[in-house]
């Protein structure tokens, strides 16, 4: 009777764990099939970005086609070196400069500012917390009229520093930082380089900064991006063509289909040129982001 009963639990057991394996690999032959199918939805518009810039402007107009064509090269010469817009390059680098000037402030002075109210208590910090928020709300194109009132008093058009000094005020990258130093950054690391001997600046940059490289590394990503794709204020106050950024160029090519002048092989070629910098700033910033969640992960 014992030996039945055992056996008999020994193949449920048994059973169960077949049953449990089954089960776990059912649903991990699912996971991967949803992601495969999620990256080659993510991926398809590339793909057709790609054969698009490929293609001439007659065969853009006659339809829709998932096979590259031969006209690549002949739409890479057409846009960089259309002259309606001064200079393909120079816009590149135009945008590459303001963007990167504009995630290193954002990310900075956003990490300083949530550190001095994470780390300070003070009177008005919370005032000053909501405040920072309560900005968030505001849409940019509500401040437009006054933003470009002041360039204007102050000789700024045509100049870069209206896109960039802004930058500085990010309540949005604030607001990401300070939870992230809420979640991470122990106060105790500052009242010990304080003890130490370290003033407040040290401490900031070569204390706290190394942990919140994770976070920086993902909202100057993000501020990048923002300002890489930046039409409206560099619209408003940039009207030489040498200034000009890239989607200002951009919006220029694309107002010229529907006319003889248009390409429609020339503008899926700008905008292949201008995704590809924005991949080679992710895959740099990208590697901070896993090398402080592994020795985070470590540390704990």
């Amino acid at each position: 009777m014992a030996n039945a009963s055992v056996n008999k639990r020994n193949g449920q057991m048994e059973y169960f764990d077949k049953t449990k394996t089954t089960s776990l690999l059912v649903s991990r032959i699912v996971s991967y099939i949803f992601l495969v199918f999620v990256t080659v939805l993510s991926l398809f518009s590339f793909y057709l970005l790609i054969i698009n810039a490929s293609r001439s402007n007659a065969q853009l107009q006659a339809g829709f086609s998932l096979l590259p064509r031969e006209h690549f090269i002949d739409n890479l010469v057409t846009a960089w070196n259309d002259t309606s817009i001064f200079f393909l390059p120079q816009g590149i680098l135009n945008s590459f400069i303001v963007s990167a000037i504009t995630c290193i402030l954002t990310a900075y002075f956003s990490a300083m500012t949530a550190y001095g109210i994470c780390v300070y208590d003070f009177k008005g910090n919370k005032a000053i917390h909501k405040f920072i928020i309560l900005v968030m709300m505001i849409p940019t194109q509500v401040s437009a009229l006054g933003f470009i009132q002041l360039v204007n008093q102050f000789n700024l058009t045509n100049t870069y520093w209206p896109l960039v000094i802004p930058a500085i005020a990010a309540p949005a990258t604030y607001f990401y930082m300070k939870q992230y130093i809420d979640s991470t950054l122990p106060l105790e690391i500052v009242e010990a380089a304080r003890v130490d001997g370290s003033n407040e600046f040290r401490t900031f940059n070569f204390i706290c900064l190394p942990i919140l490289k994770p976070a920086l590394a993902v909202q100057m990503i993000f501020a990048f991006v923002g300002s890489w794709n930046n039409f409206f204020t560099p619209a408003l106050i940039i009207s030489k063509k040498e200034l000009m950024t890239l989607p200002i160029m951009l919006s220029i090519v694309r107002s010229r289909i529907g006319s003889q002048a248009g390409d429609m092989g020339e503008v899926y070629m700008i905008i292949l040129l201008a995704i590809v910098p924005v991949v080679i700033v992710y895959l740099f910033l990208s590697k901070f982001i896993i090398g402080g969640v592994t020795l985070g992960s470590v540390k704990g």
